[in-house]
């Protein structure tokens, strides 16, 4: 069972939801309520819930407010946001800063909100298998792959360490801000203010630079043609990779290769 905990300063919607839904057979255990952001964020901290359903318009502290401060401690826990019509602005940030969705309070339906639980369960249970994946893959094995002189950095922040890791294992892939913010389900515009706050780094940046490491080291162990490496690390273009190269180390891969093996 998912744990859910249910946000919302007027009494009347807070019972008309907990009422509406069967919670049990769509997988959900409401664990908890609160009347506003702070209570919620205390009862977060005491337990943390899988999945929070919160009002954005709350006293003392809202539901963006709750939103960001519960990404910023580090917890996992998802959003769905109750809005009225004419808060859309507030939807907007509420989506940047990493909420799955939205219901709109006058118009919430029984369906409605069925359908929203069974699409978050769904997106639960999608992350659990690929947190176990990783953790198979790890455990297999997985990290012999990485050069012995290249560490993966780790933060504070465990969605953020997901980026990190997942950057590490998928390099040689199409990698995207928008591809790494769906992994993690958090908006583009967040990930990136996080990232770069957690790690003093551009994503993109981080991504060349992870790439350039290993290309660094085939072109040390191997006699690979320079595109080919290129290709392996991740650059479809020949010139994009010697460009990037270029900026990261100040010398061509060419060059690279050639005084490193005369030492």
């Amino acid at each position: 069972m998912w744990k859910v905990l249910l946000v919302e300063d007027e009494f009347f919607v807070r019972e008309s939801v907990k009422e509406l839904i069967r919670w049990e057979e769509l997988g959900f255990e409401l664990i908890g309520e609160a009347g506003d952001g702070v209570e919620a964020l205390e009862k977060m901290k005491a337990d943390a819930p899988d999945l929070v359903l919160t009002d954005i318009v709350m006293p003392r502290m809202d539901g963006i407010q709750l939103l960001k401060e519960a990404k910023e401690a580090g917890m996992r826990s998802k959003f769905i946001m109750l809005t009225c019509m004419g808060e859309f602005e507030y939807i907007r940030q509420a989506m940047e800063y990493g909420a799955s969705n939205y219901i709109l309070k006058l118009s919430m339906s029984v369906n409605d909100l069925r359908e929203t639980l069974m699409k978050m369960n769904k997106e639960l249970t999608a992350l659990l298998g690929q947190e176990k994946g990783a953790s198979a893959a790890s455990a297999s094995g997985g990290a012999e792959t990485l050069p012995p002189d290249r560490t993966t950095p780790q933060t504070a922040h465990p969605e953020v360490n997901k980026i990190l890791d997942y950057i590490e294992q998928n390099y040689a892939q199409d990698i995207t801000v928008k591809s790494l913010s769906q992994y993690v389900m958090m908006g583009e515009n967040y990930v990136s203010a996080l990232f770069k706050k957690k790690t003093s780094r551009n994503i993109i940046h981080y991504v060349h630079e992870v790439r350039v490491s290993h290309a660094k080291r085939l072109l040390k162990e191997t006699e690979l043609p320079v595109h080919e490496i290129g290709l392996r690390v991740g650059f479809a273009n020949d010139n994009y990779f010697i460009k990037i190269f270029k900026r990261d180390t100040g010398i061509t891969p060419s060059q690279y290769r050639h005084a490193e093996a005369k030492r």
